[in-house]
């Protein structure tokens, strides 16, 4: 049993074997020009070597650094360098050696080898070939000594490089150097004398001494309240009070007034006590006398407690102003009033100590900080001076290392040239395998092609799509075989081997699950995707398969787009009917339904086609009620419809009939297109597909091996229209197919 694989590989090699045999032959072909090319003639090789130079003594750190870099980078790309070839080229033309920069790349091999553990160092194994022995040498010693030299201005260029980023680096550490140096001052000016005092002890004996003086102003303080509590007790009055009553004690005006006073008290105590009237003139004037002084009395306290506007005012209190001190109570008040100057003034001298102390223990307490501060500043000075140093000492050792620069790569063995004699391969071995290639290279090209074509090429690929997507399978029929070969394959004879594919077809069609019918499905429709599947050659031997089985079967030619095939059976069509399609339906024009001659049980209703307007015939109530009385006619209605993609006819007839049979066949139906119309047949509800039957696929027939000639049983049938000697042979008399 040949595999499916296999199968479809060998169908693709009888489609594409034209391309598979010009692809074989253009590789058999080149193969051959390359086996008939004369030999390559004699070359010459010239081969040294170059590896990493010794390490040198050196008085300079950066001329070690930038020679010990140059080595160990060798690759092609470096000692084959764009400048080094054309430098190169150019003094070679000069010498009368005409070499191009590509012949050189060309011809010259570099193989590198080395930089591991096991060998450190790296070796350049350097061939050139040539024509000329000693032009081969020539050329080598000088490729040798133009990568020496371009090492050598690689590390130069290296070092350059090296001096001029340390110079422009050096400015702005510089400028960082001058700048710590600046903020490390100016914290000095600042902090240190705060610093110095507290490394001295001097502000330990500021803090004591501060403390110390708040002390004594305590005590103090504290002797001064008491003499001043001991005062306001013997006078009676306050310090303010005190201060009042002696300011006014002390005033001249106030003092003359007061004595004014005193006497008209006394001229009135004596003008009462000689019975004087109040109303008697010298009491009016006495009393008049009195109240003017009184008043001139109050004025001038008022003016003397309010300061008239020259002065502070005088703290406000109760005070008499006719109350006159003696003079020991007004030394009383006066040192009353001294003392709470001299307390006022021991209070305001303590809050300034005591905010000094504060200072003075803020400092202290923040001492440690400002220490670590200028730690901070001195060690930010001492690392960008370090800094300039080394890239002052840097720049200094790169500038004397320019003497010092030499190359990294130096000639370990210097070139000699021997002969290069190419080995011409054997002309059937280059055949041969080119002949293998072409093989290869076509069956690739054919099953590039195969991969490429959508059509389904093998029966097993179909029913795996089919499986794939859950459709079920009616059965597979053969490829029917007829004499002559332009017959059409429609089973006449009721002995033809090849009944029992469709009768399989019918018993599973009966067993689809259609609950109507205790026989299955009784009116079928049947369609295809695509033309030439073989869905009207289907159709006429279902239904003789299905006649010869004792069903009273009727097949309706439902393509309105093309003409009647029922000549085939050697039935006719009347002419009439192309007119007035829809009387030929409702069975005024002849009758609509022929019985086959030569096959019982048979009976055809030939297509009115074509027409023009099919779908309006299909869809109207003559070609209902038709389909309607062949439903009670027969026992069995089978629909030949037009293909899907052609037109939606057979969805228009699809309602009035029990389901639809899809035919497939290998070779002809197209992926894309079958998956589509699956997909869309599934999605929709309303129309239901009763399974799939396979047209043309390899069968066993009574132990006979089927093959698989392609036989292009399409909708317009094989036989030749232009043939009616074999229409009539096949209307008239059975076929042997």
């Amino acid at each position: 049993m040949v595999s499916p694989a296999i199968k479809r590989y060998l169908l693709a090699v009888q489609r594409y074997k034209w391309a598979g045999l010009t692809c074989l032959l253009s590789i058999l072909g080149a193969s051959g020009v390359v086996a008939l090319q004369p030999p390559p003639p004699v070359e010459y090789i010239a081969n040294g070597t170059l590896v990493d130079s010794g390490p040198l003594v050196s008085l300079t750190n950066t001329a070690t650094t930038i020679e010990q870099a140059g080595r160990g980078i060798l690759d092609e790309d470096q000692l084959l360098s764009e400048g080094l070839l054309e430098e190169a080229s150019r003094q070679l033309v000069a010498g009368g050696i005409d070499l191009t920069p590509g012949d050189l790349r060309s011809n010259t091999i570099v193989r590198i080898s080395g930089g591991k553990k096991e060998q450190p160092g790296i070796r350049a194994d350097v061939s050139f070939i040539h024509a000329d022995e000693d032009v081969a040498v020539f050329v080598l010693d000088g490729l040798f000594k133009f990568m020496e030299e371009a090492s050598r201005v690689r590390n130069k260029r290296q070092l350059d490089a090296i001096i001029s980023a340390l110079k422009e680096r050096l400015p702005p550490i510089e400028s960082a150097l001058r700048q710590a140096e600046q903020n490390l001052e100016q914290y000095d000016r600042q902090e240190g004398p705060a610093i110095q005092a507290a490394l001295d002890g001097s502000l330990l004996g500021q803090i004591s001494g501060s403390q110390q003086q708040i002390r004594q102003n305590r005590i103090t303080l504290a002797g001064i309240e008491t003499q001043i509590l001991s005062l306001e007790r013997r006078l009676g009055l306050s310090a303010d009070e005190a201060y009042v009553s002696a300011a006014l004690s002390a005033d001249p005006l106030i003092a003359n007034l007061r004595a004014q006073r005193y006497q008209l008290e006394n001229e009135i105590s004596l003008l009462q006590a000689s019975d004087h009237r109040p109303d008697h003139p010298s009491m009016l004037n006495a009393v008049r006398n009195f109240r003017t002084i009184q008043a001139q009395l109050d004025r001038r306290a008022a003016e003397v407690i309010g300061g008239n506007g020259q002065t502070v005012a005088l703290p406000a209190g109760v005070v008499n102003v006719n109350q006159n001190l003696d003079p020991a109570r007004a030394a009383l008040a006066q040192q009353l009033v001294n003392l709470q100057t001299e307390r006022e003034a021991l209070i305001s001298q303590s809050n300034i100590l005591n905010r000094s102390a504060l200072e003075l223990q803020q400092i202290y307490s923040n001492l440690p900080n400002k220490q670590l501060e200028r730690e901070r500043l001195a060690y930010q000075v001492g690392l960008k001076k370090a800094l300039y140093d080394q890239i002052q000492a840097r720049i200094v050792d790169a500038e004397a290392a320019e003497a010092e620069t030499v190359s990294s790569l130096t000639v370990a063995i210097q070139p000699s040239a021997s002969i290069n004699e190419p080995e011409k391969p054997n002309p059937a071995t280059i055949l041969l395998a080119g002949g293998l290639l072409g093989l290869v290279a076509g069956g690739g090209i054919i099953f590039l092609l195969d991969m490429l074509d959508g059509t389904i090429r093998t029966p097993e690929d179909l029913e795996k799509i089919l499986r794939d997507q859950d459709m079920p399978i009616l059965g597979a029929v053969p490829v029917i075989r007829t004499r002559p070969a332009t017959a059409a394959p429609i089973l006449v004879q009721p002995d033809s081997k090849y009944h029992s594919s469709y009768e399989r077809c019918l018993s599973k069609l009966r067993l689809t699950g259609f609950e109507d019918s205790v026989i299955g499905p009784r009116v079928v429709l049947v369609t295809s995707t695509i033309s030439n599947e073989g869905k009207s050659i289907t159709a006429y031997n279902l239904a003789i398969a299905a006649a010869q089985a004792g069903r009273r079967t009727l097949v309706v030619e439902a393509d309105l787009r093309s003409g009647s095939k029922a000549q085939y059976l050697g039935l006719a069509n009347d002419d009439r009917v192309l007119v007035e399609p829809l009387r030929y339906y409702s069975g005024s024009i002849g009758d609509n339904v022929r019985m086959v001659p030569f096959i019982e049980n048979l009976y055809v209703s030939p297509s009115p086609g074509p027409q023009r307007q099919a779908a309006a015939i299909l869809e109207s109530s003559e070609m209902r009620r038709f389909l309607d009385d062949a439903r009670e006619r027969f026992d069995m209605v089978i629909l030949d419809t037009p293909s899907l993609s052609r037109v939606d006819d057979a969805l228009l007839l699809e309602e009035q009939t029990d389901g639809m049979i899809l035919v497939a066949r290998p070779g002809i139906t197209e992926r894309a297109v079958l998956n589509t119309a699956l997909e869309e047949l599934d999605l929709n509800e309303d129309i239901r597909l009763l399974g799939v039957l396979i047209n043309g696929a390899s069968v066993t027939l009574q132990d006979d091996e089927i093959d698989d000639d392609d036989f292009d049983d399409d909708d317009d049938y094989l036989l030749d229209d232009d043939d009616q000697e074999t229409l009539r042979t096949v209307a008239t008399a059975p076929i042997d197919f």
